[in-house]
């Protein structure tokens, strides 16, 4: 497991580090974005855009090896670990403008390698804590209606359902499932009502793309 604990000093617990994301991670991004949503993935420009926008927090997760160590890809295990060649199994964004009320996660996705372990959660409560730092007290999220682990997943860390947006999903025609979360003050502990979600969470495709369409 993983903790970022601010802007400049990611934590790693276990198999992941999360820190912020560049432009420099925009091909790896790009990569899991196009496996993972492979019929509505976000243009290369558009993702750039995201990734520089004000008042947005992307995080990546890197895959560390048993000390660690930020892993690096096979064709570069020799080189020098930099941005570039470190391995990464997830991407997730918030849009939380500092002094505003309300916030979106904007996106997430975790690569099919790393899924069922729990890295979608981590990434969502490292997401959420981030949002209540900023003075957030509701967050919102849409989820695909045929993707139920998300849903699950989403369900158990407080966020409940408050409208639909008919086939909004496209060219799939399937509806947005829009969530809300009420945060708590800013120094309350977050905690989700269950731990049972992690596998199920992470073997589905993590789609809550909300705000997309203000991006």
């Amino acid at each position: 497991m993983t903790e970022h604990t601010d802007a400049g000093s990611p934590r790693a617990r276990g198999p992941w580090l999360l820190r912020r994301a560049s432009v420099d991670d925009l091909d790896a991004i790009m990569g899991i974005e196009q496996r993972t949503f492979p019929t509505d993935a976000w243009s290369r420009e558009g993702m750039h855009a995201e990734l520089v926008g004000a008042h947005r927090y992307y995080l990546v997760a890197i895959a560390t090896d048993a000390g660690g160590t930020p892993a690096t890809s096979e064709t570069n295990a020799s080189a020098e670990p930099r941005a570039s060649t470190e391995v990464v199994d997830a991407y997730a964004g918030l849009l939380a403008p500092p002094g505003a009320a309300q916030g979106d996660i904007q996106t997430i996705a975790v690569e099919e390698r790393a899924r069922g372990k729990g890295l979608g959660r981590l990434l969502m409560h490292a997401l959420i804590a981030e949002a209540r730092r900023r003075g957030i007290r509701e967050l919102f999220l849409e989820v695909r209606a045929d993707n139920p682990p998300a849903r699950h997943l989403y369900d158990a860390l407080g966020f409940a359902q408050v409208g639909v947006r008919p086939r909004y999903y496209q060219p799939d025609g399937v509806d947005a499932i829009v969530m809300r979360l009420d945060l708590p003050e800013a120094r309350m502990e977050f905690t989700d009502r269950s731990a049972a979600v992690d596998a199920a969470s992470d073997r589905a495709q993590q789609d809550p793309r909300a705000g997309r369409s203000e991006a």
